[in-house]
């Protein structure tokens, strides 16, 4: 497995964002995914950058760590030819570094636009039709495409790197694991889904990188930990077709009203055991992903866990998982 370092840009100022990941890269972490959100999912987060400036930071400041939207939705806020241009160029910046990871999108961030929120077959259509736009436009030839929900006029990508960006797409359930497994380069989920991760590598997936995602809360203080978990990630307790429709910060607020941060730290490893840490990744290990990346709570909580995580939890998790 290799171990990847998460940019939440819901809860941190861009600036740190920056200064975040050169640090983790000198940490020693494989790789870093990056959140593209309009808004945070609970107003107290405070933050939520526009992700694509920030990776255009991110692509000069650092030299070797891979960079990734985790994830992009080119449906409604983004048309699909100008996320096709967005992350062709940061292929270009980045020198090869850059993965486009894509999905279905939240009510949350896209009803911005004001176009409405559609069903989840809509959305899958969607989804289906953009995909096939942004491979498209990698080729670098001219592109027409009259679809259902989309169409391209004569588009085409005059910067583009030496070899496509590879395009990742998200999946919770089979039939997201069947169109990913259909259209992209990998596979990526924010649960430990081995249903879902069977269906892509039997679909066509088999031998291809499955990204996954931990939330941790690292500190000396368990109790703290597990206080600061809560009021980071009680959004998160709710099931993905509530957390899909739901339109804004206030609504996530009211319908975690009776989370406990118990519930929270069911799914979090909390405090500085490093067994607690190992035991997360095994679950994901087990239902078959490759990379596995960390979001540590708390933005003033950043450089304590990447210096604890360089010299004890990176060292445990190589030994134990390779």
């Amino acid at each position: 497995m290799e171990f990847g370092y998460t940019l939440l840009c819901e809860q941190t100022p861009p600036k740190q964002l920056v200064t975040d990941l050169v640090e983790a890269e000198e940490a020693g972490f494989g790789y870093s995914v990056i959140s593209d959100h309009y808004f945070p999912w609970l107003e107290s987060q405070g933050h939520s950058a526009y992700a694509w400036s920030v990776l255009g930071a991110l692509a000069q400041a650092t030299h070797r760590i891979p960079l990734m939207t985790f994830v992009t939705c080119p449906i409604m806020r983004y048309h699909p030819a100008v996320v096709a241009q967005k992350a062709a160029t940061m292929g270009v910046l980045s020198d090869g570094r850059f993965t486009l990871g894509l999905g279905s999108g939240e009510n949350l961030n896209e009803h911005v636009v004001g176009r409405g929120w559609p069903s989840v077959d809509v959305r899958h259509e969607m989804f289906t039709e953009a995909v096939e736009i942004i491979r498209a436009l990698f080729s670098g030839d001219y592109v027409n495409y009259r679809g259902r929900h989309f169409g391209v006029d004569s588009a085409k990508l005059y910067d583009l790197p030496s070899e496509p960006v590879r395009i990742g797409m998200a999946a919770y359930g089979t039939r997201a694991g069947r169109l990913a497994a259909e259209h992209a380069d990998l596979l990526i989920s924010d649960q430990p889904v081995a249903d879902t991760v069977g269906v892509f590598r039997d679909g066509g997936g088999a031998g291809k990188p499955v990204y996954g995602q931990i939330s941790v809360s690292y500190g000396d203080d368990h109790d703290e930990c597990k206080e600061r978990a809560h009021r980071v990630w009680k959004f998160s307790a709710s099931a993905w077709k509530v957390m899909a429709e739901l339109p804004g910060p206030v609504n996530f607020e009211a319908a975690t009203k009776t989370v406990r941060p118990d519930d929270v730290a069911e799914s979090v490893p909390c405090g500085n055991n490093v067994e607690d840490y190992l035991r997360a990744v095994q679950q994901w290990a087990d239902a078959g992903f490759t990379h596995i990346s960390f979001c540590q709570s708390g933005p003033d909580h950043q450089k304590d866990f990447r210096t604890w995580a360089e010299a004890d939890l990176l060292p445990a998790l190589r030994e134990r998982f390779g």
